[in-house]
């Protein structure tokens, strides 16, 4: 599949962005108020799948959780694993669910940048943050300027849900603990395992 040939692309092209990818900064603000989104950890032990495995053969009930999100729209975006390659990177996966009762479209969700139009709705505007290293990973991009994520996020209908996955450079081997945001939705303090 394109998976495969993405995360070449990846591991080729990590090298050269992961200087432009991070910069100083933070956490983008976690404080939440009464009826605002809200992320919470899960406790689940059971290792993750490695990255790029098909997801498929795991029912809900049997994935792992690292984590909740839920936002605005009734939306809720479950992960299930962040696993760091040998090739420098890390991919988090897992899956958005329409709790909702009108469709969905995570065109927000692919940030404000010009240059991840291509991507579409997307998951292109998540980014890693180091809270300890001080820096933040932002998703990969493959030469054509498409994010290293899962596009085409249209059309999500209630009570739907659908698998999601995003590459980033991989914080330093000593870093486990990072923070996940997405765009519109409050972030998730995950913890990365080796692949």
């Amino acid at each position: 599949m394109g998976y495969g040939r993405r995360a070449l692309i990846a591991a080729a092209v990590a090298g050269t962005l992961a200087v432009g990818l991070s910069g100083c900064g933070g956490g983008g603000g976690g404080k939440q108020d009464d009826g605002k989104p809200s992320a919470s950890a899960g406790g689940s032990k059971k290792s993750p799948s490695p990255a790029g495995s098909d997801s498929g053969s795991d029912s809900p009930s049997d994935a792992p959780v690292l984590a909740q999100i839920k936002g605005a729209q009734d939306i809720a975006v479950t992960i299930n694993s962040a696993v760091r390659d040998p090739g420098g990177f890390v991919t988090v996966q897992g899956t958005l669910t329409n709790n909702g009762s009108d469709t969905f479209d995570a065109d927000a969700w692919r940030g404000n940048e010009v240059a991840l139009a291509p991507s579409g709705a997307s998951a292109a505007g998540a980014v890693l943050i180091d809270e300890a290293g001080k820096k933040r990973y932002y998703v990969l991009r493959d030469t054509d300027g498409k994010c290293l994520c899962t596009m085409g996020l249209t059309g999500v209908e209630p009570k739907e849900s659908r698998p999601f996955f995003a590459q980033f450079p991989a914080p330093p081997a000593a870093t486990t603990e990072v923070e996940f945001e997405l765009p519109t939705m409050p972030p998730a303090k995950i913890t990365i395992s080796e692949g």
